[in-house]
């Protein structure tokens, strides 16, 4: 956890900006947790355990861990976005059900080198991407 504390307060600190108590805490809380989540089940979540901060503070230290790199938007839908750790984990993508909101995490190789061989066919350095089919999970797919 110090060393998620450190970068992201290198970060902050680089743009200028200060790393209060309030972005230390949802730092902290962000870390705490794992999977997916959403910035309104973050605020929930932090009301819930007694720890107070703004929703505002909240969305802008989420997009500050995004742009630092430790944490990643993954799922847009119905106008929120989920997030998820990058930090320490592997690179992965995902398959979205859109019958039961189940998300199926999955990394394959091909998809990397696939996405590399455009790149220099393109004369094109990526930083990042996002791969998420969309449609129905087995179980949904029986009903």
């Amino acid at each position: 956890m110090k060393e998620v504390e450190v970068i992201f307060r290198d970060y902050v600190q680089s743009k200028g900006l200060k790393f209060t108590p309030e972005r230390q805490t949802i730092l902290n809380h962000v870390f705490e947790c794992h999977g997916h989540f959403e910035a309104e089940e973050l605020l929930i979540d932090m009301r819930k355990s007694n720890k107070r901060v703004s929703k505002a503070t909240i969305y802008r230290t989420l997009a500050l861990l995004v742009s630092s790199g430790l944490l990643r938007e993954v799922i847009f839908g119905e106008k929120h976005a989920h997030y998820e750790h990058v930090y320490g984990h592997e690179h992965h993508e995902h398959l979205v059900c859109i019958g039961c909101d189940k998300i199926i995490e999955f990394n394959d190789e091909r998809i990397e080198n696939f996405q590399e061989e455009i790149c220099i066919e393109n004369k094109f350095k990526a930083e990042s991407h996002k791969f998420q089919i969309m449609g129905y999970c087995e179980d949904c797919q029986k009903v």
